[in-house]
């Protein structure tokens, strides 16, 4: 017999308990920041399969997570993670969860604010294509902390842009120089800057394109080219791309979505240059 008071199966699975809350759903979408349900690991999704999820943090670290509910946090509240659907028409706003309110460099997002006077610290790259890769990565961050990333052309005057700068206690400069590696030209000319109120941190790679992973270009790795050719069109010979050398970068620069698409060699540089001039009594 049955109860008109109730349906077929009150036991059915799906059928929540009273004051039980369902949680809600977010797409795993590639870039999205949440962290494990322990909150012991957060990190970006690189990748989303049936039934798991590949979260990968600031330092390059990688681990499989179940996609089972209450497993992972967004923005410290336990959200049930679901493989992104198919690209279609822009959702609703204000429906499900929101986007996690975090930078592209994996920091939580601050709130907006009026427009703040820069620092007198800075930070100098090389080049431009190494200032848009920050300001990808960590612009918002940069803008929240009032400090200004510039572009040098080359490193060669180096010690006489330091002087000019005249760094001080509140006054810090940080920079960035490409392929600082052991022997190299770019060594032996950020040798002679010595100042406490200047911190030269660098990459090993031969130019800021190798700082993209590969993988998130489609390509196996960066190609290896002969010494004496140049890098960029050489590169885009052997993967097959036009010798546009703009046009590539834009490419590059367009796939790069947060920090998880970036090697840890080049991200840690720069978060030691952005602690360095964001340090108390640094201006």
């Amino acid at each position: 017999m049955r109860s008109r008071d109730y349906g077929p199966d009150v036991l059915a699975a799906g059928r929540r308990r009273p004051g039980q809350r369902q949680l809600p759903q977010v797409a795993a979408e590639r870039g999205l920041v949440v962290e494990d349900g322990a909150g012991q690991f957060c990190g970006a999704v690189v990748c989303c399969e049936k039934d798991a999820v590949t979260l990968e943090d600031s330092r390059g670290r990688q681990r499989v997570f179940p996609l089972s509910p209450g497993a992972f946090l967004l923005e410290g509240k336990p959200v049930m993670l679901v493989r992104p659907r198919p690209a279609g028409p822009p959702a609703a706003a204000g429906g499900g969860a929101r986007a996690a309110a975090r930078t592209a460099s994996g920091s939580v997002a601050a709130p907006q604010r009026r427009a703040m006077v820069a620092r007198a610290s800075r930070i100098y790259v090389e080049g431009r294509h190494d200032a848009e890769l920050v300001e990808r990565i960590w612009g918002d961050d940069l803008r929240d902390a009032g400090v200004v990333v510039e572009y040098l052309g080359g490193i060669d005057d180096l010690p006489a842009i330091v002087d000019s700068f005249s760094p001080g206690p509140a006054r810090r400069l940080g920079v960035l120089v490409d392929h600082l590696v052991t022997g190299s030209k770019e060594t032996r000319i950020t040798a002679r800057v010595r100042s406490p109120h200047v911190l030269i941190t660098g990459h090993p790679f031969i130019d800021v394109w190798a700082a993209v992973k590969p993988s998130v270009l489609g390509i196996r790795a960066w190609p290896t080219v002969p010494p004496g050719q140049p890098w960029k069109e050489g590169v885009l010979r052997a993967i097959g791309w036009p010798e546009d050398t703009a046009a590539a970068w834009q490419r590059i620069l367009r796939s790069v979505a947060c920090f998880a698409d970036l090697e840890p060699a080049f991200l840690g540089r720069v978060e030691e240059l952005i602690d360095f001039v964001t340090a108390p009594g640094s201006g």
